[in-house]
C-alpha cells in the first residue's frame, strides 16, 4: 500500500546571502567611509607636511577614481571577489593571506579613526557652548572621544549582527543628510570667497618630525622633489580608505550587477571628489594655515563653518549642522569597517583558512556574528590604546590599504595574461593589443604609483610600519594555523574549486505561515533536486523581474520519517551542494531568491501543496532524468486535481525547462 502523501517540517534558508541591494544603497555603504575622510584627512595631512595639503587630498580623490575602475574589472571576473580572491588566483594562498591580513588591519583602524574623529567634533562643539552656561565647565576632548567611540562601536556591532540590509538603511539616511549639509557648506564657502577674494595655498612642504619617520636620520634621503611628493601623497592616502568595501558589497548588488556597479562607482567618485577634495581645498582657501594646525586640525570642516562670512549666530547654527553631519557620517564609517572586515574574513573562511567556529551563523539573523564580535572587540581595544589621539591613529593608518591595493592591482595585471579567454564586461582603459593579449598600460601606471607610495610609507610612517607588519604577521600565522588544522577540508574545497557556504535553516511547522511572508504581485516556485540540473533556475533568473516577483526555490527532502529535531535540520553534503549552487547563481544574477526545504514522502504532492499555499503564478521545473517531462506534468496535474480547493479560482502555469526545449501546461 502506498503511504499517504504528507508534509512534515519546513525550513527556510536564511544565510543572508540571497537578498540584494540597489546601487544607491551600495554607494551609501562605501560613501560612509569615503566621504567621512573629509572631516579628518585634511587636518592630519596639514600637520604632517604643511600648506600644500589640499592639493594632495584632491590628488588622492582623483586617484581613487582610477582605483574604483580597477574594482569594476576585478568584479567582472569574480562575483565573490576582493583582494583575497584576486591575489589567490594569481599568486597563491600564501600571498593572498598576507594581502588580506594587511587589509583587515586597515578595516580595524577605519572604525577607531572615524569614531574618535566624530567624538572630537562633538567635544569641540560642546566646549564652545557649555562654558556659556557654566564658565568652569570643560570636557576633556580625548576622554569624550574615547567614550563616544566605544558607544558607537557597540551600536554598529549590534546593527551588523542584524545584517547588511538593515545597516544600509542607516547609511542611506546618513548620506542624504550629509549631502544636504555639504550643499550649504559648499554654497556658503563660495559666497565667502566671492566677498573676500582668495590666494591659492602655497605649494610648500613643512614636514613634521613624525611625518619624516626614519628618513629624518638618513642624510641622503631629502624630502624634496619627487621623494617629497611621494611622502606627502603617502600622508594623504588615508583619504583612500573604503575601496575594498565595494568588492565586498558587489555580491550584494542587484541585477544588472556590472551596470549597477558602474553607477555605484560614479556616485562614490563624484561625491568624494566634491565633498572631500573640494571642501578641503575651500578650507585651505578660507582658513589661515596657522589656524588650521593650531585650532582646527581635529575638526577642519567645523572650523570652516566658523570662518565663513556672515553673522556669528548663523555660523554657530551651521557649526551645529556640520558637527551633526560629521558625527553621522563618521559613525557610518564604523559600520563600513564592520561590513568590510566581515566580508573579507568570510571570503578567507570559505577556503577553510579560518576556523569554522568564527563562521557560525546567528540563529535569528543568519549573520557571522562571531567575526563581527571579534572586529568590535579589536576596534574597542585600539580606541582605548590610542587615548583618542586622531593624529596617532592617522599615522598608523594606510599600511593595509596601500599594500592590499598593490597586491590587487598586480594580480589584475597578471590575470590579463593568465586568463586571456575570460569574458570581461569592462576593462581598465589604456591598453594595446599584442597577439591574444591586451597589455594593460593603464594598470601598470597605477601599480607603479601604488608601489612607490607603499615603499615610501614604510620609511616615513613608523607607527604604521611597526604595527601594520606586526598585526599582518600575527593574522597570517593565525590563518596558517587554521589552514593546517583544516587540511582535509581545504583539499576537498580545492578539488571542488568552490566554497564552503554556511547554511542556516529556520524551522516552521505550517506552510501557510511561510507562504504568508511572500507579498509581491507575482510568485514563481522552482523545485530543485540536482545541483547539475539547474538550467531552469538560471533561465528564470535571467528573465524574471524580482522587484515584482517572489522567487521561491523549493527543495523537497523525501523521507519516511522526520530527520530533524526542534529547529535544526540534518543537511547532507549533497544537499549542501544544491544550496551552494543556488547561492552562487543568485549572486551572479543579483536577484533575491528564497530557498525553502520541506520534508515529505512525496515530492509532487509537496510541490502542488506548497504552490497552492503560496498562491503561485508559475511552477518551473527542470526535466527529470528518471521519469521525463511528460510524467512530471502528469503527476503535477493529478495532485492539482486532488488538492485544489473548490473555491480556489486562480490558475497556474507549469513549465518543464531544459536546454533545448520547454514544455508548458496550464492548470485551472
Amino acid at each position: 500500500m502506498n503511504m499517504k502523501p504528507d508534509l512534515k517540517k519546513i525550513f527556510v534558508l536564511s544565510t543572508a546571502m540571497l537578498s540584494f541591494i540597489s546601487f544607491w544603497r551600495a554607494a551609501a555603504i562605501v560613501l560612509c567611509d569615503f566621504g567621512s575622510s573629509a572631516y579628518y584627512a585634511g587636518g592630519i595631512a596639514a600637520r604632517a607636511f604643511g600648506p600644500a595639503f589640499p592639493y594632495f587630498i584632491l590628488a588622492v580623490m582623483l586617484f581613487a577614481g582610477l582605483m574604483l575602475m580597477v574594482y569594476i574589472e576585478s568584479s567582472s571576473l569574480f562575483t565573490r571577489g576582493g583582494v583575497y580572491v584576486v591575489v589567490r588566483e594569481t599568486m597563491g594562498k600564501a600571498m593572498a593571506k598576507f594581502s588580506v591580513s594587511a587589509l583587515v588591519f586597515d578595516y580595524l583602524l577605519t572604525g577607531p579613526i572615524s569614531s574618535v574623529s566624530a567624538g572630537l567634533y562633538l567635544s569641540a562643539l560642546l566646549n564652545l557652548i557649555l562654558p556659556k552656561i557654566n564658565p568652569n565647565f570643560h570636557i576633556p576632548d580625548r576622554l569624550l572621544a574615547v567614550l563616544f567611540s566605544l558607544a558607537v562601536i557597540f551600536y554598529f556591532w549590534r546593527e551588523n549582527i542584524k545584517g547588511v540590509r538593515e545597516s544600509s538603511d542607516n547609511n542611506v539616511r546618513i548620506i542624504l543628510f550629509v549631502a544636504f549639509t555639504a550643499l550649504i557648506l559648499f554654497t556658503w564657502s563660495g559666497y565667502t570667497l566671492y566677498l573676500r577674494g582668495f590666494e591659492w595655498p602655497a605649494f610648500r612642504f613643512e614636514f613634521s618630525k613624525e611625518a619624516l619617520g626614519w628618513t629624518e636620520k638618513i642624510d641622503w634621503l631629502k624630502p624634496v622633489g619627487l621623494f617629497g611628493i611621494l611622502i606627502a601623497f603617502g600622508h594623504s592616502i588615508l583619504a583612500l580608505s573604503g575601496l575594498e568595501t565595494i568588492a565586498q558589497v558587489y555580491r550584494e548588488i542587484e541585477d544588472p550587477k556590472i551596470k549597477n556597479l558602474k553607477k555605484t562607482v560614479i556616485l562614490v567618485f563624484s561625491f568624494s571628489l566634491v565633498f572631500t577634495g573640494f571642501l578641503t581645498l575651500m578650507s585651505a582657501l578660507i582658513i589661515p594655515y596657522e589656524k588650521i594646525i593650531g585650532s582646527y586640525s581635529d575638526n577642519l570642516l567645523s572650523g570652516l563653518a566658523m570662518e565663513l562670512a556672515g553673522p556669528y549666530g548663523a555660523r554657530i547654527a551651521l557649526k551645529f549642522l556640520v558637527v551633526a553631519s560629521a558625527v553621522l557620517i563618521l559613525i557610518g564609517a564604523v559600520n563600513t569597517s564592520f561590513v568590510g572586515a566581515n566580508g573579507i574574513l568570510n571570503r578567507v573562511a570559505e577556503d577553510g583558512i579560518l576556523n569554522d567556529w568564527f563562521r557560525s551563523l546567528h540563529p535569528k539573523y543568519g549573520t557571522t556574528y562571531r567575526i563581527i564580535t571579534s572586529v568590535a572587540v579589536l576596534q574597542a581595544l585600539i580606541v582605548i590604546l590610542s587615548g583618542g589621539d586622531v593624529f596617532l591613529l592617522g599615522e598608523a593608518y594606510a599600511f593595509g590599504v596601500l599594500w592590499s591595493l598593490s597586491f590587487n592591482v598586480s594580480s589584475i595585471i597578471a590575470l590579463r595574461f593568465k586568463k586571456t579567454q575570460e569574458e570581461r564586461e569592462w576593462i581598465f582603459p589604456l591598453n594595446f593589443s599584442w597577439g591574444k593579449y591586451k597589455v594593460p598600460v593603464g594598470l601598470f601606471a597605477v601599480f607603479i604609483i601604488l608601489l612607490s607610495v607603499s615603499l615610501t610609507n614604510l620609511l616615513t610612517k613608523k607607527i604604521a610600519t611597526v604595527s601594520g607588519i606586526a598585526f599582518t604577521l600575527l593574522l597570517y600565522l593565525l590563518f596558517t594555523y587554521s589552514e593546517k588544522r583544516n587540511e582535509k577540508k581545504i583539499r576537498l574545497i580545492d578539488e571542488d574549486k568552490g566554497f564552503d557556504e554556511k547554511i542556516n535553516l529556520k524551522g516552521e511547522d505550517d506552510a501557510a505561515k511561510i507562504a504568508a511572508a511572500f507579498n509581491k504581485p507575482n510568485r514563481i516556485l522552482l523545485p530543485v533536486r540536482n545541483p547539475n540540473n539547474l538550467f531552469h533556475l538560471r533561465s528564470a533568473l535571467e528573465k524574471v523581474d524580482d522587484s515584482v516577483t517572489d522567487i521561491v526555490v523549493l527543495y523537497v527532502k523525501v523521507q519516511k520519517g522526520l530527520e530533524s529535531s526542534g529547529d535544526t535540520a540534518v543537511i547532507s553534503e549533497d544537499e549542501k551542494e544544491v544550496f551552494k549552487q543556488i547561492i552562487l547563481m543568485a549572486e551572479k544574477y543579483g536577484k533575491t531568491v528564497t530557498p525553502v526545504v520541506l520534508y515529505s514522502n512525496d515530492p509532487f504532492y509537496t510541490i502542488v501543496s506548497f504552490a497552492l499555499a503560496l498562491k503561485a503564478d508559475e511552477i518551473i521545473m527542470g526535466v527529470s532524468g528518471s521519469v521525463g517531462a511528460e510524467i512530471q506534468l502528469e503527476k503535477i496535474a493529478i495532485f492539482w486535481g486532488m488538492l485544489k480547493p473548490q473555491d480556489y479560482s486562480k490558475g497556474i502555469k507549469v513549465k518543464v525547462v531544459w536546454e533545448l526545449r520547454t514544455l508548458t501546461y496550464e492548470l485551472s
